[in-house]
């Protein structure tokens, strides 16, 4: 019986046919209180001029977290933000090119921390109501709309059970504005007063108020444990 040493000297590489991996971003934001996501406008073929989520191969040495981020650096100019993966895709008709399996990676972003900029295979990146994109006739490349609906219903849920709204305030908001942020992401209206019932577990008041410029002045919060 060979060695393991003897097998892995002898083992034929070419005898499975190998997908490429790739890897999807989604990057959402909350824009003049719509939630957004960055697409980008590809470049070349397959799917030139169509909108698309930024995306890149994975490199034969490289993590699929590194991928990721050199993905969104590349594509859309974006530095510095933290992702989680959100699904594996690998229908196999997916990629018109070859057998492509796609891990797809979702991003919560405070919109004053993007600046988008074109980059590779890119010529254009943009933010995109996501509301209006799923519920048009606008097709995106590839399969990117599914996988943006995918991530819009996990937003919802972990919004449910988790404190992924706070991801897109400043450090210190008012109680509106978070609740704002809330209705954005469940996509529906919350009672106030059942709402700061909740909201109150999870943040402390500072002692600053808003200036009161244009309203009356409100008291500012910060999240607790911060």
């Amino acid at each position: 019986m060979e060695s393991e040493k003897e097998f892995l000297k002898n083992y034929n590489k070419d005898e499975y046919e190998k997908p490429s991996v790739a890897v999807d971003l989604l990057v959402f934001t909350i824009e003049n209180d719509r939630l957004k996501i960055v697409l980008i406008e590809r470049a070349e073929p397959p799917f030139s001029g169509m909108p698309a989520l930024p995306g890149v191969f994975v490199g034969i040495n490289e993590t699929l977290d590194e991928a990721a981020a050199r993905g969104i650096a590349e594509e859309a100019g974006i530095t510095g933000i933290y992702f989680e993966q959100l699904y594996t895709w690998g229908d196999v008709g997916r990629d018109p090119r070859m057998r492509i399996i796609s891990v797809s990676y979702m991003s919560l972003a405070n919109c004053e921390k993007l600046k988008l900029i074109a980059g590779k295979r890119t010529s254009a990146a943009e933010l995109y109501d996501v509301d209006e994109l799923l519920d048009s006739e606008c097709e995106l490349a590839f399969d990117h709309k599914k996988i943006i609906r995918y991530g819009r219903e996990r937003i919802r849920n972990k919004t449910e059970y988790s404190n992924i709204a706070f991801e897109f305030l400043p450090d210190e908001f008012t109680l509106p504005q978070l609740q704002k942020v809330y209705e954005i992401l469940l996509g529906r209206t919350l009672y106030k007063a059942n709402f700061r019932k909740k909201a109150s577990l999870l943040i402390e008041e500072t002692d600053k108020m808003t200036s009161g410029d244009a309203h009356r002045p409100s008291r500012l919060y910060r999240r607790k444990n911060q």
